[in-house]
């Protein structure tokens, strides 16, 4: 087909419109085990910080421990960026697994780690990997699921990192453990770990499909139509009749013109100035969960060591509880993203969140938690948490045309973590190594105010996508004029 072509496709409004399916299920399981894998490895990483001071080990200062993590988030920013584009414009199957394969690669060699510099820069390459796989996992959600449950599938797809964050943890309460490992060795072993399941990952992706809106644009409009009659047939044992649901309303063919790629000139013009409110929006709510989740998840372990005497070996099982907060909160408030609405849902979660927090620190700074305590009050707080964080990365995917969706989740991840989180894990390590738990009240209030003003941001501007196709929240740039 020649470049500049127009086409009309059922395709997005033929995949809006499947009825929930086995088919969906593999999709969900395929995207989910690679959340959980980043759980599994981030919170091995959080819980051997402490580990990794020792002196048998690699005699990091809390300090260093934070700057390590901030490596991670760095190499994520790139990551993403660079995969980002490339899921965009070359398509979702090839980087599905480049991506993978430098997860695995960073992961091992974080294992054989000889100093802060060695462990810093492995880190990285682990982070670039996990950071390309946020673009093409978001996107691919919001193509294959259904309108009218993208909302809940999306946070809790996202939310099965913290499925892998508790496997870490009990993984820690072994590994860790003098009785079981030495120490010099326990943690790397658990790196090793990260790197062996991440083999499984590459199982699973067999089931994605390739970007299906890509194939589209790029004037390969029948092989869609073919995977899409093919997932059809699947479901419904022989070729579906019809085109809309009853149930959805907007089941409209999509006319684009074909092209062979999006300039960065037309990325720059949507992002900057079509769309610049909803690039204030996605900035906004990325940042400031990214302020609010790496300065406390990052340095979860020194604080329990530094402020309440937690052995480094039991920090896994105060993780534990933790984990399974932010697990269930996606799981059992997702729904009311699709229901009750995403600006309401969005500005409740990260409202809330910032209260909590402001009063967990106020308790912390009172002096009148114990370590059991605070674990609940943080498991509390991120159990709503967990549904607003979530929900950013759902809001950045939704609201940004079809040509650069999987861009501008790389772009407002990369410019959220930038601006809100890889100096997060460093400054709050630094401030738990000075001991005062005044300097750290403040830290916290500063991460609670950011999470009430990305609710203020979401009340003001935010964009009711629920149960609505996104060629109708946002359309094709490829459209315009047709």
């Amino acid at each position: 087909m020649a470049d500049g072509e127009t086409i009309e496709s059922y395709v997005p409004a033929r995949l809006d419109r499947m009825p929930w399916s086995s088919w969906h299920w593999l999709i969900v399981v395929s995207l989910g085990a690679t959340w959980i894998l980043d759980g599994l490895e981030v919170t091995l990483a959080g819980a051997v910080g402490g580990i990794l001071t020792r002196p048998e080990t690699l005699g990091l200062t809390d300090t260093g421990v934070g700057a390590t993590a901030t490596c991670y988030l760095a190499g994520a920013v790139v990551g993403a960026l660079l995969f980002g584009y490339g899921t965009d414009r070359f398509g979702r199957k090839k980087f599905f697994f480049i991506t993978v394969a430098v997860y695995l690669v960073g992961t091992a060699l974080s294992a054989f780690s000889w100093n802060f510099w060695s462990y810093a820069f492995f880190r990285a390459i682990t982070g670039a990997g996990i950071g390309g796989e946020y673009a093409a996992i978001n996107s691919a959600i919001d193509e294959l699921i259904p309108a009218r449950v993208r909302g809940r599938v999306d946070l809790i797809i996202n939310g099965s990192y913290w499925i892998g964050a508790a496997m870490g943890a009990a993984a820690t309460l072994i590994l860790l453990d003098p009785h079981y490992f030495p120490t010099w060795l326990g943690w790397r072993f658990a790196f090793g770990i990260g790197a062996t399941l991440g083999l499984i990952v590459i199982f699973f992706r067999r089931w994605i499909p390739e970007k299906i809106t890509m194939m589209m644009i790029h004037g390969r409009n029948p092989e869609a139509e073919e995977i899409v009659a093919r997932v059809e047939r699947k479901i419904s044992g022989a070729k579906m009749a019809g085109i809309t649901d009853h149930g959805y309303n907007e089941a409209l063919p999509t006319r684009i013109r074909t092209r062979t790629h999006t300039p960065w000139q037309e990325i720059w013009d949507a992002i900057v100035h079509e769309y610049r409110w909803r690039s204030v929006l996605g900035f906004v709510l990325m940042s400031t969960q990214a302020f609010f989740y790496n300065a406390i998840f990052f340095t979860y372990a020194l604080v329990l060591m530094r402020f309440y005497s937690v052995p480094e070996q039991n920090v896994g099982g105060y993780l534990l509880p933790f984990a399974l907060g932010n697990v269930l909160g996606p799981l059992l408030l997702g729904h009311l993203f699709d229901t009750i609405g995403r600006k309401q849902m969005i500005t409740l979660t990260y409202g809330l969140a910032g209260i909590l927090l402001a009063l967990t620190g106020w308790l912390f700074h009172a002096d009148v938690l114990t370590a059991q305590t605070q674990t609940i009050a943080w498991t509390i707080i991120f159990f709503i948490a967990s549904a607003a964080a979530s929900s950013a990365y759902l809001t950045v995917s939704e609201i940004f045309p079809l040509e650069i969706r999987a861009l501008a989740i790389a772009i407002f991840y990369a410019v959220g973590t930038l601006a809100g989180g890889v100096g997060a894990p460093i400054l709050f390590g630094w401030i738990i190594g000075t001991g005062s738990s005044t300097a750290l009240f403040a830290g916290y209030l500063v991460a609670a105010v950011l999470m009430i003003f990305g609710a203020i941001v979401e009340a003001w501007i935010g964009v009711p996508a629920e149960r609505r196709s996104l060629e109708h929240v946002a359309a094709p740039l490829s459209s315009k004029g047709l």
